[in-house]
């Protein structure tokens, strides 16, 4: 294995054992830590596995899809100051200045939890890839798309995302598909990978890839945030009940959506990247 593999694993394993000792100020740096520490050890494991992966071979994917990940779960902070649906302890989330060692913690910190999410699920997806679990599983039959598909998803993209600012008691589970409504279509337009495309040819793998991808990353979110010390704590309107870790059970449902919707992110920001800066990424 690649010397940033054991690295990696390292890093998760004293994260973990420090979940009892507290050490600061690695208790209050966990997420970055333990994460990092899990996308350099799957990274090291795929490219064992097929002797290609994404630090080894295509670094600067992995910095495009950082970049990626910090802006975008950007965006979810700013539509949960409408939802409230999570709260953090220790930290203010919209704290910018930085007075003290305390608030450089927070701010800094927090970029690069933030930098992980997204290059720890696409670590996961190429994962299940590389073990071809998907890949006989498909459709019997071909499905027809028409403009007037389109255009539903469309609509049913731009009232996801609106719905849950305007009432997000009864709308807030739409965030975690709002952008695969909005974003698949436009990318089946722009002739570019999308889940609508693999659906029309029969193909399941690379939806069912970035599902599973989200939940199985959802699962260690979870895991590893209710021991910490700097957590997330839920708060959901009626299905706040029957938790695994902090999360209601039926919050786990969110993460498959959030798998497409990040397939969908990543497949349009990369292109309209490459239509920008005319780079490959």
């Amino acid at each position: 294995m690649k010397t940033y593999g054991i690295l990696g694993l390292l890093l998760i394993l004293l994260t973990e054992l420090n979940f009892y000792f507290k050490i600061e100020p690695f208790a209050y740096w966990y997420f970055p830590l333990i994460w990092t520490g899990y996308i350099l050890f799957l990274d090291a494991t795929i490219y064992k596995l097929k002797g290609n992966s994404l630090l080894s071979n295509h670094p600067k994917r992995l910095i495009f899809l950082i970049f990626l990940s910090l802006a975008t779960w950007w965006i979810f902070e700013f539509i949960n100051y409408f939802t409230g649906n999570w709260h953090y302890t220790l930290d203010k989330l919209y704290q910018f200045s930085i007075k003290n060692w305390k608030d450089f913690q927070q701010i800094f910190s927090k970029y690069l939890s933030f930098a992980t999410v997204i290059p720890a699920l696409f670590e996961t997806a190429e994962l299940i890839l590389t073990l071809h679990w998907f890949d006989h599983i498909s459709f019997k039959h071909k499905h027809t798309i028409t403009k007037n598909l389109l255009f539903i998803l469309l609509i049913l993209g731009l009232l996801s995302l609106l719905l849950p600012l305007m009432y997000p008691a009864f709308f807030f589970p739409l965030v975690w598909v709002c952008f695969f409504f909005f974003l698949d279509p436009i990318n089946y337009l722009n002739k570019q990978p999308s889940i609508i495309q693999h659906l029309k040819d029969r193909h399941l793998k690379i939806p069912l890839t970035f599902a599973f991808a989200s939940l199985i990353c959802g699962f260690f979110w979870e895991f590893w945030n209710y021991w910490a010390l700097r957590k997330w704590t839920y708060t959901i309107p009626y299905f706040n009940w029957l938790k695994i870790f902090e999360m209601p059970l039926l919050g786990y449902l969110g993460y498959l959506g959030f798998g497409l919707e990040t397939y969908a992110i990543i497949v349009f920001a990369r292109y309209n990247y490459r239509k920008l800066v005319h780079k490959n990424i």
